[in-house]
């Protein structure tokens, strides 16, 4: 007669090869581990990892080419601001289509003087496309996280931008 009717008999768990599994593996990784047969995705090919930044390139090169053909300057062709129209207040956006136009004519002067802030916006731009276009190659993934204090004080630039050119000594940032 068995001295311990309710005990169970423990048997140790085998792989698919006899052999006891991996004990740090069981402990740590718990019953989904990956098997023996398991590899990594192989990585990207470079077209695949250069196929959105290129594509973004283009879509913002073919955005500048229209305004570049079509001029802001003439009536019609683009709608009016509503913050201009209804307040008779200069937007952060204000003039950045006749920017674009001039910047694509390669009139920097004339790009600054419609809006400023947008050309400090092309080089920014352009920065990180640069860096972004680098780590695709190099197949390095692209994040960009910016803090709760970047975001406040790209709000603060904004803000302090509409302000000034709406004012009459600010009149030189007005488009």
């Amino acid at each position: 007669m068995d001295p311990n009717p309710t005990a169970v008999a423990v048997t140790e768990p085998q792989t698919p090869g006899g052999a006891p599994p991996d004990p740090y593996v069981q402990a740590y990784a718990g019953p989904y581990a990956p098997g023996p047969a398991y590899a990594p995705p192989p990585p990207p090919s470079l077209v695949r990892r250069l196929l959105t930044p290129v594509g973004t390139l283009a879509a913002v090169a073919a955005a500048f080419a229209y305004v570049g053909t079509v001029d802001p300057n003439e009536p019609g062709h683009y709608p009016v601001c509503p913050t201009l129209r209804f307040t008779g207040l200069f937007c952060p956006g204000c003039g950045g289509l006749r920017s674009a136009h001039a910047f694509a004519h390669g009139d920097l002067a004339a790009a600054f003087g419609s809006n400023a802030l947008a050309v400090v916006g092309y080089g920014v731009f352009a920065v990180v496309m640069v860096l972004w276009l680098v780590r695709a190659i190099r197949g390095i993934p692209m994040r960009v996280t910016l803090s709760p204090a970047w975001w406040w004080g790209i709000g603060a630039v904004l803000a302090l931008f509409t302000l000034v050119r709406n004012l009459p000594f600010g009149s030189a940032l007005a488009p």
